[in-house]
């Protein structure tokens, strides 16, 4: 026997499993029946093409033994040899990380159940020992492990006469419950009866009391039906709730579903479903997504993303074909004229049921909003074919609504002569509404739309347009808020004022592109903007993060505020003294307050903070010398 510690936070993690996260102990039976069935879909599709040996039909049993104490979920599925063993049970799918258990102790919904792959571990909700024997398919030795879920685990070789796996629940005392027929029949058909494969049950007892022990027969106690085969009024709202939870090991139920059959040059059918919550890898780049596909009711893969686009990656369900072959492959997936015909469908009725949320469950469909639309948005970018659908699903805070609104409403709410739909990006809401960038657009009370997505910068630009309105930034070069026909303002300045904006231009050489008056500022002296073509800097500052050194420097224009009370001040004293050191740091700090002012970073602080300082006991002095006495 060799003994194993867990990896790293698993002890935690079971802590919380059986502490915080289940409400109901008897969810352990459907967690452990999915697995079951995901190793009897496994097995299906490798007999397709490398029959194991055993011709036994595929089927998941149920063996109470009272005496003992146990309960027994046995199949005879792919199985695993003591690597595997080791790596799926003694480890939480690859999330058995710090990180984890904070988010788990952080967010107690039963949600996180199934998201982070820890359903096995259901079972030290009601057993304080589980028992793993495992033999893989033609392999040469069974393997036993088995834990008490403390510190570590065992496992050592075992007796197994066919391929499959057995996990056995010693009960605590009371839960002793879960070794009756009835209990268990019920609990089968509450939320396991439409798993694909026979779950079956002993018509009596392994060993009878006082006799000679018998092999039992054993009887079906699930439909062991293809719900998505099924019409849909013949199914119910909790039949669908645990289907879904089924396949995906989710606790809550679904936000949303779609049941469709198309027929025609295709014939396939699919089950679609929109979780509550969002996992907690949606952005990684290892994310796995898809649909589970079917072939014939046969199981080929589980992620099939050649029939969804990573910007539905949110979506699960299932699909299954009548047309392609068995024996389908990646490759012949990704070549596949047919599979080319279904991924659009099943693109359609996946943006079929948002629109359907967004119309009928507006409620809904702002938590959907509020969990995905980052993801949709990289639709427009990746898929420009369904901007059009896409566009209308976009939600975005603004300055004159509450919560979030759609383009189509900003546009019925256009002022007569607006000719441009205007937005600004940053990091967050309270960022961008205290831009400098908006005074004038919110002077002349127009709305402004605030994106605070990282992927808002391709998104916009890959829009374009709405409704044949422009997007215009409110931070880029050539903003005009003037009504249509009109020509745009030039400011006039004094030849005090230009002389400065020359002297702006000429301190901080390299630094910026251009220096210019402004007609976008009313309240704060100066703000930068995004030359033509140019990144809005937050997702400037992103992409320099992720590339490091590598990335240029963008320069953008500083607009200054001629009008403005310290510009006019500055103005006054260059003309007095062109060379004074007080107006070169004055226009360096008027600099490093317009990065501020976005949420930029600006090169030395500490240098502006003594600059500062200085500036500050001048002005103490100047005073304290012109007061009284």
């Amino acid at each position: 026997m060799t003994e194993h510690a867990f990896q790293a936070q698993v002890s935690e993690v079971l802590s919380l499993v059986i502490n915080s996260l289940y409400s109901h102990p008897e969810v352990f039976l459907r967690e452990l029946l999915s697995n079951a069935s995901d190793a009897l879909d496994k097995e299906r599709f490798l007999a397709i093409t490398a029959p194991s040996g055993s011709g036994d039909a595929l089927r998941i049993r149920l063996i109470p033994d009272e005496q003992a104490g146990t309960l027994t979920i046995d199949d005879n599925g792919v199985g695993m040899d003591e690597a595997e063993l080791i790596k799926n049970l003694g480890t939480i799918a690859h999330s058995g990380s710090k990180e984890f258990v904070k988010q788990l102790k952080e967010r107690k919904e039963m949600s996180l159940i199934g998201q982070f792959g820890v359903g096995f571990y259901s079972a030290y909700l009601v057993a304080d020992k589980v028992e793993v024997i495992s033999r893989k398919r033609d392999g040469q030795t069974a393997w036993r492990w088995q834990s008490d879920g403390q510190s570590g685990f065992s496992t050592e070789p075992a007796e197994r006469a066919e391929r499959g796996t057995s996990v056995t629940l010693h009960l605590k005392d009371d839960h002793k419950e879960f070794l009756q027929s009835y209990r268990i029949r019920e609990l089968v058909k509450r939320y396991s009866d439409y798993v694909g494969y026979p779950i079956e049950l002993p018509n009596k007892p392994a060993v009878a009391e006082g006799e000679e022990p018998v092999t039992p027969s054993f009887e079906r106690i699930n439909q062991a039906s293809a719900l998505w085969q099924r019409k849909a009024s013949e199914i119910s709202d909790e039949q669908y709730q645990e289907f879904y939870k089924h396949l995906t090991h989710d606790f809550e139920a679904p936000l949303a579903r779609k049941h469709f059959r198309v027929e025609g040059t295709q014939e396939f059918t699919g089950l679609l479903f929109i979780p509550r919550r969002p996992p907690f890898d949606l952005f990684s780049s290892d994310e796995r997504h898809g649909v589970r596909l079917h072939v014939k009711r046969v199981f080929i893969m589980d992620d099939c993303k050649e029939l969804l686009p990573r910007w539905l990656r949110f979506v699960r369900g299932v699909v299954d074909s009548e047309d392609l072959p068995l024996n389908v492959s990646r490759e012949i997936l990704q070549d596949s004229k047919l599979v080319r015909v279904m991924r659009k469908q099943v693109i359609k009725q996946a943006l079929d049921l948002l629109d359907e949320i967004a119309e009928k469950q507006p409620d809904d469909y702002k938590e959907l909003w509020k969990n995905y639309g980052a993801v949709l948005k990289e639709g427009v970018h990746f898929d420009p074919e369904y901007k059009e659908r896409l566009q209308k699903l976009f939600r975005y805070e603004s300055n004159k609504v509450e919560g979030t609104t759609s383009l189509a409403e900003y546009v019925a709410r256009m002022a007569e002569g607006q000719s441009a739909i205007y937005y600004i990006l940053g990091p967050s809401r309270r960022t961008v509404e205290a831009s400098p960038h908006l005074e004038s657009i919110n002077a002349r009370g127009l709305e402004v739309l605030y994106m605070t997505d990282p992927v808002d910068e391709w998104a916009v630009r890959a829009l374009g347009t709405f409704d044949g309105k422009p997007l215009r930034s409110a931070m880029d070069e050539k903003l005009e808020l003037n009504k249509d026909g009109e020509s745009p303002k030039t400011p006039e300045n004094s030849a005090s004022e230009d002389a400065l904006l020359k002297r702006f231009e000429q301190v901080l050489t390299g630094q910026v592109s251009q220096v210019r008056a402004s007609e976008r500022l009313t309240d704060s002296p100066s703000c930068l903007v995004v030359p033509d073509g140019g990144l809005d800097p937050y997702i400037e500052r992103l992409l320099r993060a992720q590339q490091g050194g590598d990335m240029p420097s963008q320069k953008r224009i500083l607009e200054i505020n001629t009008k403005h009370a310290l510009i006019q001040t500055l103005a006054r004293l260059h003309a007095a003294h062109p060379e004074s050191e007080t107006v070169k740091e004055s226009i360096e700090l008027i600099h490093d307050q317009a990065l501020l002012s976005e949420g930029s970073p600006i090169e030395d602080p500490a240098r502006m903070a003594k600059r500062l300082i200085k500036l500050l006991q001048s002005s103490t002095d100047a005073q304290l010398a012109s007061s009284p006495g």
